[in-house]
């Protein structure tokens, strides 16, 4: 498995912030390492939602983690880009107001921000 890249919060919207972060993996096991990992910190362990997408040889893979429907955002995103044997994780701890469809919106941010990022580093 590949290092964590954590961009760390990368945007905040009424008080709900987000960050984003991702690794390369080929396989659930090495996702749920990855989600483990990340989890040792604890700020991310008490977030309200760590959803994330992965696309694998084997298929793609998603989990809301509460935020319902934010996954297949991911999801989406990395196959436009076609983004494979990854995983993004969009990390939310919310702020306490609802977002409604923004949401969304900001989970798409999110991971545009992470693909942008790759795009600089190769």
């Amino acid at each position: 498995m590949s290092e964590l890249t954590q961009l760390g919060v990368v945007l905040t919207d009424r008080g709900s912030k987000y960050a984003v972060t991702g690794a390369q993996v080929t396989s659930r096991a090495e996702i749920d390492s990855v989600l483990a990992e990340l989890k040792t910190d604890k700020a991310y362990a008490k977030a309200t939602h760590n959803t994330w997408a992965a696309l694998l040889p084997t298929g793609a893979l998603k989990a809301d983690d509460g935020e319902s429907g934010a996954a297949m955002v991911i999801l989406r995103m990395m196959e436009r880009a076609e983004l494979s044997d990854h995983v993004i994780i969009v990390t939310r701890w919310y702020g306490g107001k609802k977002l409604g469809g923004d949401r969304f919106r900001r989970v798409q941010d999110a991971t545009r921000a992470y693909l942008d990022h790759l795009k600089t580093r190769y």
